[in-house]
């Protein structure tokens, strides 16, 4: 069966404390990335990013890129908090991967966190 890439943005990435679900379905880390320059993000309580597409107002996010099955992609969505979801994301390069991204509802009143560039780079700068 072939593999999917996957694009993800927040606590499933390297060092973070959901990125073993990712590394107990046998994804394979590919890359550090960015996305087009068409996305914002915010923090959702200070617990995950909510990545949404802003065609007019979006900055270019970093994301990793993961290979997993399909049947590990499904496993992994079911674990996500609610307001998060499936979706196609643009890279940089012009690629379009599957990846999570944030539902309208789930960022209304959170901090945006867009001029950091992604979810490693905010709490680098935010740690307690």
């Amino acid at each position: 069966m072939d593999k999917i890439n996957f694009a993800v943005n927040g606590t499933l990435m390297r060092g973070f404390k959901l990125n073993k679900n990712l590394l107990e379905l046998s994804a394979e880390f590919v890359s550090e990335s960015r996305t087009s320059p068409r996305y914002r993000i915010w923090t959702v309580q200070d617990e995950y990013p909510a990545m949404l597409r802003d065609e007019k107002e979006g900055e270019k996010i970093v994301v990793e890129l993961w290979k997993l099955s399909p049947d590990a992609l499904d496993s992994n969505l079911l674990q996500e908090p609610p307001g998060l979801c499936l979706g196609k994301i643009e890279l940089d390069d012009g690629d379009d991967v599957l990846g999570v991204l944030g539902e309208s509802y789930v960022i209304q009143g959170q901090k945006e966190i867009t001029e950091f560039g992604g979810w490693r780079q905010y709490v680098s700068v935010n740690q307690d």
